[in-house]
């Protein structure tokens, strides 16, 4: 099979596309083709051995290889259709359109992947495209968790620091769904796509810093790695929460002693995942694909994730993108 490959940390270039043999499921696993597969900042991340968050660097490192990654195909998060299943397998057939995510096993970079059946996969929705349902399953699984943690109500105030980020684009819809009322902070760029998102107001970092304005919120959702963290949870109003998507160590020592300050991982669970589906299928969670982009272009696409002047996720067609089902079709169509 066509696969997008590393063989050592690097930047973008050191990604390229080869052949490598297909995987071939277990009694318990099932085999999908890969239509479409989220470029996201922790392939980025992974790829250069990079990362915004620096506590958990040595632990990574010894998981995914010292000297170089253990795990030649980068790709965490896809969607495609079932291709063969083993003999155990009771909830999937070949043929179903799926997507989802398969963990640190990775491999959405290939044609093919090989996940458990117990993997957090879903039928894909039926208003997406694959390219479309590939950006989901990353930024709506945790986004889903961090605004059911924080117990959002209606009528409160939401404020989203990231809000053009995979994971923050698909709070502000389901914030936004459950009732909140969101303020969006992120780069300029962005502000037309955010609101279009349902963010009720928008603040430019670039301009703005949002601790200083004097306005308090019920719930802080903040995805920026590095940010004035004390300052954001200032703003909280009594009773208030604060999550944090990037935590530093300060973050979670905090968040042992302070009860308005929620640090958390989002278990990606298949329950969560039909739960999206019903969202996205019911219109409260639309598409954020800014750029698909063919196979062979993979290290441009990481280039675009890293520049953060991408308006929504970017995605890799998997295979001929002429023939490639999940292409979208508009302003998101294939770069």
């Amino acid at each position: 099979m066509k696969a997008v490959v590393y063989t050592r940390y690097g930047e973008p270039d050191v990604l390229r596309l080869t052949d490598v043999p297909a995987p071939v499921p277990g009694a318990r696993e099932i085999l999908i083709r890969v239509r479409a597969a989220e470029a996201t900042k922790s392939d980025c991340e992974l790829r250069g051995f990079r990362f915004a968050v620096k506590w958990f660097w040595l632990p990574l490192r010894i998981a995914v290889g010292i000297r170089r990654p253990r795990r030649h195909i980068l790709g965490g998060y896809f969607a495609g259709e079932v291709v063969s299943v083993g003999e155990r397998v009771t909830r999937f057939a070949a043929g179903d359109p799926v997507y989802g995510g398969s963990g640190l096993r990775l491999g959405g970079y290939g044609e093919y992947v090989v996940v458990p059946e117990d993997a957090a996969i879903a039928p894909k929705p039926r208003t997406m495209t694959f390219a479309e349902a590939a950006a989901v399953p990353l930024g709506g699984l945790n986004a889903l968790h961090f605004m059911r943690r924080a117990g959002v109500e209606p009528g409160e105030r939401v404020l989203i620091n990231g809000a053009g980020g995979s994971i923050g684009a698909h709070a502000v819809q389901i914030a936004r769904s459950m009732g909140a009322h969101v303020t969006a902070v992120d780069h300029a760029i962005k502000e037309e796509f955010v609101r279009g998102l349902g963010a009720g107001d928008f603040i430019d970092y670039t301009t703005v810093d949002v601790t200083t304005t004097g306005r308090r919120f019920d719930v802080v959702l903040d995805m920026v790695a590095g940010s004035p963290h004390g300052r954001l949870i200032g703003m909280l109003e009594p009773g208030g929460r604060y999550l944090n998507g990037n935590p530093r160590l300060s973050v979670l020592s905090r968040g042992l002693t302070d009860r308005s300050v929620i640090v958390t991982f989002a278990p990606e669970s298949r329950e969560d995942l039909a739960d999206l589906t019903a969202m996205i299928e019911a219109g409260s969670v639309r598409p954020i694909v800014d750029r698909v982009y063919p196979m062979a272009e993979t290290a441009e696409a990481h280039r675009r994730v890293e520049t953060e002047q991408r308006i929504g996720a970017i995605v890799i067609a998997i295979g001929d993108p002429a023939a490639d089902p999940g292409r979208p079709e508009g302003p998101t169509g294939v770069h």
